[in-house]
């Protein structure tokens, strides 16, 4: 055969395998409102940067008549490229081929794009559209997805995994995604699960639909299992560029500093007003976010789960940084498991990849009750209250208005190696509020009092005498506990001069195999 028999026997094979399971599969999965393998790598990556791997390959097995049936590239598209010109190792599951089924092969090609990337220190992101295991391949498929699970866990915390969930996720494939950093699912097509609605119902007798039981809201919402509910896939993967922009290559390097035109002495008059005079009313804590980050602009992580407190990325002056802050505007910004759980597990990922932590308070305190001493609120309060202590990335606390009981210890605290603690004048810092003080501190004498005119006013004479007390910023400030009291529309300029100042701030914990967390 001579050279140009062969080059063009080349090209005919790539053109086979770019069709994955032919054009009629293809039409399926479009009509279905879904991106194929390919079409999903070139929106997501910078347009002719991908470098493809094992386009070639093929399945093994001759079982079941797989013999008959063989696809070049086995289900699954991987290989690297960049986005926004940095370098990032994809691969993207091909439900045209077997239903994208996982076959040994087709996690060999996974495998080797994660190693490639834990190498060279760059990000791995997985398009799951799946039916799970090929079945045809028995206890291959099911080593498969554990070599998959064992890089992943192997990655984490050294280079940033997001997976997105573009179709179908269930059995053991859901364990994947779980363990990488950032999962976001389309609310069109995705679904995860461990057991499908079939095997519910044999099982337990309950009938529910595939979407309650495992489709994006779910787990936006109620088991957290998604960061991110995206409308569509198009939407989905501007998403993941966006989300890049704030994370390093891998945990040796600093976030992407970028150029910012946002003044960093920006004054925010607005933000003098913002907390009400009745401690018990509610506002809106990303109101004061994006008064104060660059150019307003804040990515929310979990928004519609645990809305009692807000994590997200934003910048200052061009620098990323991870905010937590309390919501009074959801349950008074109590805190509670959900909330700890989100909060801690966001903090983790700070710390793991050298991302500043900005803290915005006002917490009354956890959530009572015995649905949250039942469900392990101590456990799991405990998790956020680690997570702080153990981050040694640059840590700045503002407490905005309540911060009471162990809540206050828990949220970047001085105690948890707080590096500077700043507090607004409405800040109230103390074990608890007024109302609850009064009646621990005065109940007897409350008791005593038989007339309610004088009682009430005996009640309101104290609790005026706690909140002169306690219930401001001075007596903290006067334990150093807070460094400084600052004016609500300069928390801008003070925040960028804490991180100018932190910026080569060293931290170390205890030589140790790894910490033993609250799980």
């Amino acid at each position: 055969m001579s050279i140009e028999h062969k080059i063009q026997e080349l090209l005919d094979k790539r053109v086979e395998a770019k069709k994955g399971g032919g054009d009629k599969r293809i039409e399926s999965q479009h009509a279905k409102g879904k991106l194929t393998a390919r079409e999903r790598i070139d929106l997501l990556l910078d347009e002719g940067s991908f470098e493809e791997f094992d386009m070639f390959m093929t399945h093994r097995t001759t079982d079941f008549g797989l013999d008959k049936q063989q696809y070049l590239g086995d289900g699954v598209v991987t290989g690297h490229g960049t986005i926004d010109g940095r370098v990032v190792y994809v691969f993207s599951q091909d439900f045209t081929v077997f239903g994208g089924s996982l076959s040994e092969t087709f996690a060999l090609k996974i495998c080797k794009v994660m190693d490639q990337a834990m190498k060279v220190g760059a990000p791995l992101i997985g398009i799951n559209d799946s039916g799970g295991a090929r079945i045809q391949e028995g206890v291959r498929s099911l080593a498969g997805y554990a070599e998959i699970f064992q890089r992943n866990i192997m990655a984490s915390g050294v280079i940033p995994q997001i997976s997105a969930i573009f179709g179908p996720c269930a059995g053991g494939a859901v364990y994947s995604p779980a363990l990488t950093d950032f999962v976001l699912m389309s609310e069109q097509s995705s679904y995860m699960f461990v057991t499908g609605p079939k095997v519910t119902k044999t099982v337990t007798g309950e009938d529910i639909t595939t979407e309650d039981l495992g489709g994006a809201w779910v787990h936006g919402t109620k088991s957290g299992v998604s960061h991110f509910v995206v409308t569509n896939e198009e939407e989905g993967i501007l998403l993941i560029r966006k989300l890049l922009s704030y994370l390093p290559q891998n945990n040796l390097e600093d976030p992407p500093l970028v150029e910012c035109n946002d003044p960093i002495n920006r004054i925010e008059e607005g933000l003098n007003q913002i907390i009400p005079d009745n401690s018990n009313k509610p506002y809106d804590v990303t109101d004061i976010i994006h008064g104060i980050v660059d150019d307003g602009e804040f990515l929310e992580i979990h928004r519609n789960y645990a809305k009692n407190i807000v994590v997200g990325f934003a910048k200052f002056n061009g620098m990323p940084v991870g905010m937590v802050a309390n919501q009074p505007n959801f349950l008074a910004g109590v805190l509670d498991i959900d909330a700890s759980r989100k909060a801690a597990r966001f903090v983790r990922f700070c710390d793991s990849f050298n991302i500043p932590i900005v803290t915005l308070v006002d917490v009354p305190g956890f959530l009572p009750g015995s649905n949250q001493e039942y469900g392990g609120i101590i456990i799991h309060g405990a998790k956020l209250l680690f997570a702080y202590g153990e981050a040694t990335v640059p840590k700045v606390t503002i407490t905005l208005r309540k911060s009471y009981g162990g809540a206050h210890d828990v949220m970047g605290s001085k105690q948890l190696r707080g590096d500077i603690n700043y507090a607004w004048p409405s800040a109230e810092i103390a074990v608890m509020g007024p109302a609850g003080a009064i009646e621990v501190l005065e109940g007897r004498k409350i008791l005593e009092i038989k007339d309610p005119e004088e009682r009430a006013a005996f009640i309101k004479e104290k609790e005026a005498e706690y909140r002169e007390k306690f219930a401001n910023p001075y007596e903290a400030a006067r334990y150093g506990y807070i460094d400084d009291i600052i004016e609500p529309r300069n928390t801008r300029f003070r925040v960028i001069r804490a991180l100018q100042a932190l910026a080569t701030k060293k931290d170390v914990n205890p030589p140790k195999k790894h910490s033993n967390i609250p799980l």
